[in-house]
């Protein structure tokens, strides 16, 4: 599948396009030759990938809350979007604990308010809606959730988000049917996504590489939690290939996908600091503290992914080492000079392009 013949010249709304994952979509979209109008309430962080690598320049950036339907209702009128990627959220456990209110109001109802904008759009539109792989009722289990298993959520950025799929399920058959209407949506869950240019809270790779940039110790809290991390290429890619299958597959309509690696990238939180520290090259003295959590955390979340690779072709194509390293040389290079970091997010991007190519036959 050509992701450029697909996109380019395409008007696109992404939501969310100054966040860690925003930036790194919208910077793909933008090399794909896209034209981006970018939704945001606020740039996150800071440092921010989406100032470091200056997107403001190639698209049009709009700041304001998704929480606001009368201004959001009023751009997908006049934009009228090809396609839409909502990706604005609340990402964060832990501030979920601390602004219930506020991550409700913005994964819940602010995805309600997308959901009611898109009708203002009258043309064929291909919408993807980011979720969680958190949206799943967590049993603990070794088993990998599939996208019929039950939804829960014991904090409240889980319930946000299973709230979220529940509202987004109630619009696809109550406005978004087959036989009516003119927007094709699928969702996507993805989770344990690491990559360069993530500054956000309580984030274990942002936290270290800020220590050991500063000759300190990295503190970590569950160094024996497992999780199946991937690389935020692996995540993003998948959203494009899902729109791009959507935009040819009617059948792909109202299904939810998981995007997940596969069990071999299934490492403890202490395997990948060991790895970004072997990649970093400089912090192998530097010792690991451990410190309890404050809040409740799952300490297994796996997804299942053979239904999106059976219907699109998707399938993690980095390894362990790859990923890792990946995301040390972006830090590096970001800490060595800053004023090259979107020329290092572009090769990134590049070389993951590549590996499509390489590695998924008949995409």
């Amino acid at each position: 599948m050509n992701l450029e013949k697909t996109f380019k010249n395409k008007k696109v709304i992404v939501t969310g396009h100054t966040g860690f994952k925003g930036s790194w979509l919208t910077l793909w979209l933008t090399k794909l030759g896209a034209n981006v109008l970018g939704i945001s309430k606020n740039i996150p962080t800071k440092p921010s990938h989406f100032e470091s690598i200056k997107l403001k320049k190639k698209i049009r950036h709009k700041m304001i809350n998704i929480n606001n339907y009368d201004e959001i209702s009023k751009i997908f009128k006049s934009y009228q979007p090809s396609f839409v990627f909502h990706l604005a959220a609340q990402s964060l456990v832990s501030k979920s604990y601390d602004n219930p209110i506020e991550t409700f109001n913005t994964n819940s109802v602010g995805t309600l308010n997308i959901l009611e904008s898109l009708k203002q759009v009258k043309k064929k539109c291909v919408v993807v809606i980011i979720t969680s792989d958190k949206v799943y009722k967590n049993i603990e289990t070794t088993k990998g959730y599939k996208e019929n298993d039950i939804l829960g959520g014991k904090d409240p950025y889980s319930g946000s988000k299973a709230a979220a799929e529940n509202i987004i399920n109630s619009y696809i058959h109550s406005y978004f049917n087959k036989a009516k209407s003119k927007i094709y949506l699928s969702i996507a869950r993805a989770g344990n996504v690491i990559g360069g240019g993530d500054w956000s809270q309580d984030r274990i790779v942002p936290d270290c590489v800020k220590s050991w940039s500063e000759n300190k110790h990295a503190i970590i809290r569950n160094p024996s939690s497992t999780r199946p991390w991937q690389h935020v290429l692996e995540a993003v890619g998948g959203y494009l290939i899902l729109a791009a299958k959507l935009n040819i597959n009617k059948r792909l309509h109202g299904q939810a996908f998981n995007f997940g690696p596969s069990n071999k990238n299934n490492y403890k939180v202490i395997e990948l600091i060991n790895k970004l520290s072997f990649f970093w090259n400089a912090s192998s003295k530097i010792k690991i503290k451990k410190t309890k959590k404050s809040f409740f955390e799952s300490k297994l979340l796996k997804l299942n992914s053979n239904k999106v690779g059976k219907l699109t072709k998707w399938r993690s194509v980095l390894n362990f080492d790859e990923t890792s390293s990946l995301v040390a040389v972006w830090y590096m290079n970001y800490y060595r000079n800053k004023n090259i970091i979107k020329k290092i997010s572009l090769a990134q991007i590049q070389f993951y392009e590549n590996c499509l190519k390489k590695r998924i036959k008949n995409l």
